[in-house]
């Protein structure tokens, strides 16, 4: 209890900290994944901060992510992005790498956009596609809400049933036929890595139902439906693997399509963005 009892008393803290210091309160809280930084970039600044330089935030040892946080205007609609997020690989609990957005949630924003890199377990994707996720399977061995539940920050048992927003993926993909886009659709599962997957295990995650997989996401969208906010989730596909026909994956490979997307991504999220009604 003692612990669960800090780890309140360090979000508030934490908040209090950035509201001292950011007189925006954003409407959509974005983190950006893998490769997929350069979103970041085309934010008009109010404010940002180097994680390192904020109270009681992890600090990401992943080199593709790049560690600061920014508030500031996108599409004339006031965003928090989250440039690189934390993994349960590193070693930090769920609760430990969702603790960005739980403060966050404090500011009330209404949207929480989530994207990643993930691999491709269905064979009708290929490298570059970009999936939204209708659904997730949570395989890390850890919940982001285990322990005392704060009654302020949402229910004891929240319901999971409609976790990523149906109109917002409907917006999604009317945008995406817009500017020609083909968009998939598809289940996300999370596994702890941060070993890849190997034949087997590959096999595994098709039979269950999921149709692409990586190693986030699912513990910071439990914490973003617990606090009430409408989920957009993301997927772009680095490589497929069929586990008939296995292949070496490479994690310098991931990195490398994932950039290669990037640019698609990113005008798909801003023109998504200009479409939404705050």
């Amino acid at each position: 209890m003692e612990k669960e009892n800090q780890y309140f008393k360090k979000v508030e803290e934490t908040y209090q900290f950035l509201k001292e210091k950011v007189s925006l309160s954003p409407d959509i809280v974005i983190t950006l994944g893998t490769g997929l930084s350069s979103l970041g970039e085309k934010v008009k600044k109010v404010k940002s901060f180097s994680y390192k330089e904020i109270p009681n935030f992890p600090v990401s040892t992943v080199e593709t992510h790049k560690g600061e946080l920014i508030f500031g205007f996108l599409e004339n609609k006031k965003v928090a992005v989250l440039q690189g997020r934390f993994h349960y690989y590193e070693g930090y609990s769920t609760k430990e790498l969702t603790f960005p957005l739980r403060v966050l949630t404090y500011f009330k924003p209404k949207i929480y956009i989530v994207s990643n890199a993930a691999g491709g377990l269905n064979l009708t994707f290929k490298s570059g596609d970009i999936m939204i996720i209708k659904d997730h399977i949570n395989l890390i061995p850890d919940n982001p809400l285990r322990g005392i539940n704060n009654e302020k920050w949402g229910p004891r048992f929240p319901d999971m049933s409609r976790a990523y927003d149906l109109e917002l993926r409907e917006l999604f993909k009317k945008v995406a036929q817009k500017l020609n886009e083909e968009i998939k659709e598809g289940v996300y599962v999370a596994i702890p890595g941060p070993s890849l997957e190997t034949p087997a295990e590959t096999k595994f995650l098709k039979i269950i139902g999921a149709d692409a997989v990586g190693m986030s996401t699912v513990p910071e969208v439990i914490v973003a439906v617990h606090a009430g906010l409408k989920v957009l989730g993301i997927s772009i596909i680095s490589n497929v693997n069929d586990p008939d026909n296995f292949k070496p994956i490479l994690f310098s490979e991931v990195v490398e399509q994932s950039k290669k997307t990037e640019k698609r991504l990113e005008k798909l999220i801003r023109a998504f963005i200009r479409e939404l009604s705050l």
